[in-house]
């Protein structure tokens, strides 16, 4: 092979295999490399195959890949603290059928998995059912106005089901009882019926359990649910920006949580900034619990500088909870929590003179985008801009605006103010399920990958989910590199 289509195939290869789909179902990816590589010990014709394989998997992986949004460590996300995870892919599952009007779709219907960072594992049901999970998604705990649950009047009847369910009820022959459940219910069944009992109000579909006793329970907690109020944060600071002079103690940054205690790690320069995490009688904190109120106690002399405060706890996060993806992943709600890791932070931010902002962000569904809070309780005025335009905040004053957003984009705006301030913020705005937004049925991808019902048309070609702007360039490149392909097996045929 001639060393300059080896220098091509070579950084293809690596790119290649293997890897997860990211677009699609949360089965693993083949290792095209390995087909590769053993065709080179069979001859032309599996050369040419693995060859062809390997453009398709390299097209393939660049137009999954086009889907995705990762967040910049830069920029910071609107959410208001609580448990990070990452998804590991369905655990309990069984069968369901959703009916539209493109035909019949069978897809999994049942309990995720998720395991948090620094410990714990998390029980999800999925709201959205039109829009795939992504393998491996990361995911942060969030209020429900900040997802689709936000705008839905029937939120708090998921809640109720998710209370009055698997695996929040283990008891399956009394929870089969108390449903009217005919014959065995099993843990597979308990978790298809709940999750098709919450689709039916997340989504407003038409969808049933495949199995008879599963589609019993379904019906049970679809017909008996009732409206629960949302459950509060696990762990949160609030608010999670304040400001003021030096010499203050700037606060109070109140601690809400379920957790009996949280452990508070006071800023990262600490030692040599002299700033404190002090109560308000100035007395220095190193644990705190619900309804706490802390403060940044800043040295008179400290030259105009920002810090920040972090507090851990170990709980276990309240059932109804949300939690939504940092990339085009399907909303969660929470049905089971081990003991877990949560965090939240908190900034402070201080200047001698001027204005001395404090800016926070909350994604909120409601109005379509992110409100901005500017806190001033400096003696001037403060004038920020961002997306093209200005607002002003009073001394001593606060205002929130919301910043409009497009659904199903990734954000990254920043707030511009005098003296060089910059605050930057990031994310995905999730606030409507597919079907809301489409108002027909699309492609519905879980784990694993959904098949068409026996007798269903051949023909139903379902809309695909999770394009972006990019797809035009990306499906560019995927053809020239099936030319350039071609190119090389001329190329290495001739050489033969």
């Amino acid at each position: 092979m001639p060393k300059w289509l080896l220098a091509f195939w070579g950084p293809v290869i690596l790119l290649v295999g293997p890897s997860p789909h990211v677009n699609g179902s949360c089965s693993e990816g083949n290792s095209v490399f390995a087909s590769f590589s053993a065709s080179s010990a069979r001859g032309r014709g599996a050369a040419r195959l693995a060859a062809g394989t390997l453009v398709a998997g390299l097209a393939a992986g660049l137009l999954g890949a086009g889907t995705a949004t990762a967040a910049d460590d830069t920029g910071t996300g609107p959410s208001q603290g609580g448990a990070t995870a990452t998804i590991a892919g369905l655990k309990t599952y069984g069968a369901a059928v959703i009916r539209g009007a493109s035909g019949e779709q069978q897809v999994s219907a049942g309990l995720f998995e998720m395991s948090v960072e620094g410990g714990g594992t998390l029980q999800t049901y999925c709201v959205d059912i039109h829009t795939p999970t992504q393998k491996d998604a990361r995911y942060h705990e969030t209020s429900w106005s900040g997802t689709s649950l936000g705008t839905n009047d029937n939120a708090g009847r998921i809640r109720w089901i998710l209370h009055h369910s698997y695996p929040q009820v283990n008891d399956l022959a009394a929870l089969a009882k108390k449903a009217g459940v005919r014959g065995r219910l099993t843990e597979q069944d308990a978790a298809a019926g709940t999750q098709v009992a919450v689709w039916r109000y997340s989504d407003d579909v038409d969808v049933d359990a495949l199995d008879p006793q599963a589609e019993q329970l379904a019906d049970y907690l679809h017909r008996s649910a009732r409206n629960e109020a949302e459950p509060r944060a696990s762990l949160s600071l609030d608010p999670p920006a304040v400001s003021g002079r030096p010499g203050e103690r700037l606060g109070p940054v109140t601690v809400r949580t379920d957790a009996r205690s949280v452990t508070v790690a006071p800023p990262a320069d600490a030692a040599t900034s002299g700033v404190r995490i002090v109560d308000r009688d100035g007395k220095a904190v190193a644990s705190a619990v619900d309804g706490s109120r802390l403060y940044f106690e800043v040295p008179e002399d400290a030259p105009a500088d920002t810090a920040e405060l972090t507090v851990h706890a170990s709980t276990t996060v309240p059932v109804g909870r949300a939690f939504a993806s940092d990339s085009r992943s399907q909303t969660q709600v929470l049905a089971g929590s081990s003991e877990s890791t949560v965090s939240a932070t908190a900034g402070a931010t201080w200047a001698e003179t001027g204005a001395i902002p404090a800016v926070s962000a909350r994604e909120n569904c409601a109005k379509g985008g992110v409100d901005l809070t500017a806190t001033n309780p400096g003696d001037t005025p403060f004038t920020f801009e961002v997306a093209g335009l200005k607002y002003t905040v009073a001394a001593g004053a606060s205002r929130t605006v919301t910043v409009p957003l497009s659904e199903d984009r990734a954000y990254d705006f920043t707030v511009h103010g005098p003296d060089g301030f910059e605050k930057r913020f990031t994310g995905l705005l999730d606030c409507r399920t597919r079907a809301a937004e489409t108002g027909t049925a699309t492609q519905t991808l879980t784990d694993p990958s959904p098949t068409p019902l026996a007798g269903a048309p051949d023909d139903t070609n379902l809309a695909e989910t999770g394009a972006s702007t990019a797809t035009p360039w990306i499906a560019g490149t995927a053809i020239a590199l099936v030319a350039l392909g071609g190119a090389g097996l001329v190329i290495v045929r001739r050489r033969h």
